[in-house]
């Protein structure tokens, strides 16, 4: 697995509310992620993600929204929108009466945080990327969980 590749991690759950719900609650994940810290607007297309890892300390990068369907999708790019760091996704997709809500991500193909590791330590590449992308869908997982929670607790509360 080579970060060169673009490899991608993605997560999913089936929540018991609308889309309208779940919509309602994946522009605004920070709560539930161990690694996101803050996401400060700039405008209606730009934000400012502040993040922490133990092994890293605190960065912030500004994110670039590059996609906005209204109860289908909502994606952004962390860095340059041609040559971004990372590329990420929410989809929703109405189930009965509820949403599979998935969530999506690609590393690169800019440089970005395990680049001085893995020119460090090019033997342990795929490794040093595979380590990463399960430190991703944990954090991913932890986050559709927390929006399931949330949306069928609203669900709940209001039926």
């Amino acid at each position: 697995m080579k970060y060169a590749d673009g490899p991608t991690v993605d997560v999913e759950t089936l929540v018991d509310a609308p889309p309208a719900v779940v919509w309602s609650l994946v522009t605004t994940p920070v709560r539930f992620s161990a690694e996101l810290q803050e996401a400060r607007w700039l405008d209606d297309e730009r934000f400012v993600g502040r993040s922490s890892h133990p092994a890293v300390g605190t960065w912030e990068m500004t994110c670039t929204v590059s996609a906005r369907e209204p109860e289908r999708e909502f994606g952004w790019v962390v860095g340059d929108r041609a040559h971004p760091y990372a590329t990420w996704r929410f989809t929703l997709e109405s189930a009965g009466t509820g949403t599979v809500l998935r969530q999506w991500m690609r590393m690169g193909p800019a440089p970005a945080g395990l680049t001085p590791a893995i020119l460090a330590h090019p033997d342990k590449e795929d490794r040093i990327v595979a380590r990463r992308l399960d430190e991703h869908r944990w954090n991913m997982q932890r986050t559709v969980d927390g929006i399931k929670q949330l949306a069928e607790s609203h669900r709940s509360a209001a039926g």
